[in-house]
């Protein structure tokens, strides 16, 4: 007697890895959005071409899920070309980055992701491998030292960064193109959720597709995250489309309410509302809510700022009057819950 098949993983982070690589866009025509950076590369890409020399380095910043790894991806296989990949927190000590720089090819793309990150020891290792494509190495100390040039190919660094304001001002000058990613429309976010529908097999109506989109705040990964759990939910519930109100139910599970608020948005909110009006530091909110400051500035505030719903100030954080409104604390109510 044969055994019973294994149960099927709800959620496999591999599969899901994979899944994210299959939704990529493989051409530059297939990148929906951001018309104006994928044109300005393309125009730089194939004049580089046309003159056989390397493109030059690249810094695309922007919030995260824009599509700045995508395109990195695009520059690569464009050209035809292997793109290494790293990020600033990964390179810890001086031999990681000598080591990556020395075993790039001729025209290899190398993508730094969260470049800001990099510590500065190992920036100023860059200024040389960016400019002269070569890195001055120590060896030995006191009256032995001595210096060793170590020649590179050249190459395409792409550095990525959601913090543009932390790069040093000689890194970012090293960079001959500089583009900045926007969050998307919600039309063109419609556009994203097509395109991966087709790819995952489903049958989407068009009034899930623009609820869906309408809550994604702009960010791509988002609206496709949102479709794959909304999947999950139509396949247990034996729906053969992702009608609007499969949708609807799939996002109040994951706790996106009708503005595209999640539930780790609006405890930050109240965190900051809980102290009387006053401003709030950044660590205090994150305190507050368990989540780490870099997180909460780089992923949370852009978009509640960007809505409406909070101010920065030199002295902290402000819950706007529609902060209140949307979290129904006003009036006789707000000093209830003080």
């Amino acid at each position: 007697m044969s055994a019973p098949p294994e149960p099927r993983r709800v959620f496999d982070p591999a599969g899901e890895d994979e899944l994210d690589r299959t939704l990529r866009p493989r051409t530059f025509e297939e990148f929906v959005g951001q018309g104006r950076v994928t044109e300005n590369l393309r125009i730089h890409l194939r004049a580089a071409d046309a003159r056989g020399e390397s493109p030059d380095h690249v810094l695309l910043t922007g919030l995260p899920g824009l599509g700045k790894t995508t395109l990195a991806h695009l520059i690569a296989l464009s050209r035809g070309v292997p793109i290494r990949i790293t990020s600033g927190p990964a390179l810890e000590r001086a031999r990681d980055l000598v080591g990556v720089l020395s075993n790039l090819k001729r025209g290899d793309v190398l993508f730094i992701d969260e470049i800001h990150r990099l510590p500065a020891a190992l920036e100023e290792i860059l200024y040389s491998a960016m400019e002269d494509f070569r890195v001055d190495l120590t060896i030995d100390k006191g009256p032995h030292a001595r210096i060793l040039n170590l020649r590179l190919h050249p190459y395409t660094l792409v550095g990525a960064t959601t913090r543009e304001g932390l790069l040093s001002s000689p890194l970012r000058a090293r960079f001959g193109v500089l583009e900045r990613l926007e969050p998307y429309a919600a039309e063109e976010l419609e556009v994203v959720l097509d395109r991966s529908a087709r790819l995952l097999g489903l049958a989407l109506e068009p009034e899930a597709r623009a609820l869906l989109a309408r809550r994604a705040r702009g960010i791509p990964r988002i609206v496709n995250r949102f479709l794959r759990r909304v999947r999950d939910l139509g396949q247990v519930r034996g729906e053969n489309a992702i009608t609007e109100s499969i949708a609807r139910e799939g996002l109040s599970m994951l706790g996106v309410d009708e503005e595209g608020l999640e539930e780790i948005d609006r405890q930050i909110l109240r965190a900051i509302l809980r102290c009387g009006g006053a401003p709030v530091g950044l660590k205090t909110v994150a305190i507050a809510v368990g989540e780490e400051s870099d997180t909460i500035e780089e992923v949370y505030e852009p978009f509640l700022i960007r809505e409406g719903y909070l101010q920065k100030t030199p002295r902290g954080r402000l819950a706007t009057a529609r902060a209140r409104k949307l979290l129904r604390v006003h009036g006789s109510e707000e000093r209830r819950l003080f």
